[in-house]
């Protein structure tokens, strides 16, 4: 990866701003830790930090620039630690401070940056201000860091408004002296009050304690909820409330977040100018979500129109246009991502009937995905979004081509959706498996012994890192081969031309480098005088041919 120089335009609605910055971020490859499935180092059956520390060479040599790990912080891990605690601690589970500060250092040895999440729209209803909270009572001080509100109906009995939990069910819980307090989320995930002053400076504090620690950024969950309409009035969707629906709705994208994120960026604009925030904002259309890259707030923000088309030829070209010239527009990159931790994984998701289909979960009882068809697909889109200028997010195991566990029993679910739902969503589990490492060790190689807190796929064996390592055309050879030519090539900080376009075919240059894709049933025609630099699948290009389902990069 090379530093990459962004000058970013006057479009501050704060007055004129031109900041010229070198920017690691710009075109890095990120990789996307999920603590308690990466790899468990003390062998009680969760991932940790030490597994981190003991496997970032692995990642070194993967070709990526930085991690991003999932929370860490003390947690009754009601969401799988979505439900912070305490943000200056590490959860024992994932070990300690010390274990922290060791697996920086590691990293950072190695030229990988370190990016961790921060969740600023809800604590967990175990952090002390909300335990203090429930104690002081209606119209405390304490009560204000939090959203209380009294309930509607002759005796307060009926909740405030009508908003529902992401996660399924009422938005509202009621505590014992009668008022209700606002949860998108799970029961166990108040919603902060950030109108409060104290809010806002304790997470700045926050921010501080982490950059101090020499963390290199923070990648923000549901950035895009913290503002609430004045009032909170009943959505107008009806009962709705979908972490996906941009921003529709007066829970969602209200302008009041970019003055906490001019906030946070003068904050780690006191640590100089390479660290970074990349907002989880599901915003929509493209230019509102440009908004959270303005100069004077984010540095990234996730492309979820990219992720969420699907196998999709005219869909993606549309995605990329967008966000390439809406990002163009106020002076940013543009990220690009095709799984993580909150979704089903792409190679199972583009081996269903319908890929351009989103389900919430994949059971057992549920449509199986066709496990090669998938893979080949997911393989093609990854070349694609390799090829793309800017940032790629790859979400751990992807490098492997793991798929979906599709067939966990629902007694051993952990999902709060699942539960909240009552089974109708089957939830994220099945993305979050642990990952194999040996084929022939139990719980492949993930845990010294043999535990697991999620059970694994028979599959998982034959997609374990030591049956890939070397082997040539396997779905890790193929992700460190695309890496290293990307960096080569310089495609992060490239720009594209498109060449032809149609709803079978994308073909396109970055760099002197000429993408092509086919999404069709029916091999298409090469241009003549070029090779290939690395194609999707061995059997990509025939007779001058791309095969369907295949892409390939061409010089």
């Amino acid at each position: 990866m090379k530093s990459q120089t962004v000058t970013q335009p006057a479009v501050s609605p704060n007055g004129p701003v031109s900041v010229s910055t070198t920017s690691w971020w710009g075109d890095a490859v990120i990789y996307q830790i999920y603590p308690r499935s990466f790899a468990d180092g003390n062998g009680d059956g969760i991932g940790d930090l030490v597994g981190v520390t003991e496997h970032l060479d692995y990642l070194k040599e993967l070709g990526v620039d930085a991690i991003w790990l999932s929370p860490f912080y003390v947690s009754p891990q009601a969401d799988a630690g979505y439900d912070v605690a305490d943000y200056r601690d590490v959860d024992p589970i994932f070990g300690t401070l010390a274990d922290f500060d060791r697996m920086l250092g590691s990293a950072h040895s190695r030229g990988l940056r370190v990016i961790v999440d921060m969740v600023p729209n809800h604590t967990s209803n175990a952090h002390g201000w909300f335990v203090a909270a429930l104690a002081a009572g209606a119209g405390s001080p304490e009560r204000e860091l939090y959203l209380f509100r009294e309930g509607r109906g002759e005796n307060g009995e009926l909740p405030p408004n009508n908003w529902q939990s992401v996660f399924g069910g009422p938005a509202w819980t009621r505590v014992e002296d009668g008022q209700w307090y606002l949860h998108l989320f799970d029961t166990a995930q108040p919603d902060l009050n950030w109108r409060n002053p104290a809010v806002i400076a304790e997470f700045e504090g926050i921010l501080r304690f982490w950059l101090d620690r020499g963390v290199d950024g923070f990648r923000v969950d549901v950035a895009h909820g913290l503002i609430k309409q004045d009032g909170l009035p009943d959505s107008d969707a009806g009962a709705a409330v979908m972490a996906g629906s941009g921003n529709f709705g007066p829970m969602w994208d209200q302008d009041g977040v970019h003055d906490i994120y001019r906030g946070w960026n003068a904050v780690l604009a006191e640590y100089g100018g390479d660290r970074m925030l990349v907002a989880e904002a599901w915003v929509s259309p493209p230019d509102r979500l440009s908004r959270y890259v303005r100069p004077d707030e984010m540095q990234q923000a996730f492309n979820f129109e990219f992720m969420t088309i699907g196998w999709n030829a005219a869909g993606l070209r549309r995605a990329i246009d967008s966000a390439l010239a809406d990002n163009r527009s106020v002076g940013a990159t543009t990220t690009w991502v095709l799984s993580n931790h909150d979704v089903v994984r792409h190679s199972s998701r583009f081996g269903l009937a319908d890929p351009t289909s989103w389900p919430k979960g994949i059971s057992a009882d549920d449509e199986q995905p066709l496990i090669e068809l998938g893979l080949s697909r997911a393989r093609a889109a990854s070349l694609l979004m390799f090829a793309l200028p800017g940032s790629a997010y790859i979400f751990e195991g992807e490098e492997l081509g793991l798929p979906e566990h599709t067939t966990l029993p629902d007694d051993i679910r952990q999902d709060p959706a699942f539960y909240r739902t009552g089974g109708q969503e089957v939830g994220r589990d099945g993305c979050r498996v642990p990952l194999p490492w040996n084929a022939h060790e139990p719980s492949f190689g993930f845990s010294p012994t043999g535990r697991s807190w999620l059970p694994q796929p028979s599959v998982f064996g034959e997609l374990a890192v030591d049956q890939q390592v070397g082997v040539a055309d396997s779905t890790l050879e193929f992700y460190r081969a695309a890496l290293a030519t990307r960096r080569e090539r310089g495609l992060g900080g490239g720009d594209i031309q498109w060449h032809i376009s149609t709803a079978e075919l994308l073909h396109f240059s970055n760099s002197g480098v000429r993408v092509v894709v086919n999404f069709g049933r029916h091999p298409v025609p090469l241009p003549h005088g070029v090779s290939a630099l690395i194609a999707s699948e061995p059997d990509a290009v025939l007779h001058g041919e791309l095969q369907p389902n295949r892409a390939v990069w061409l010089a």
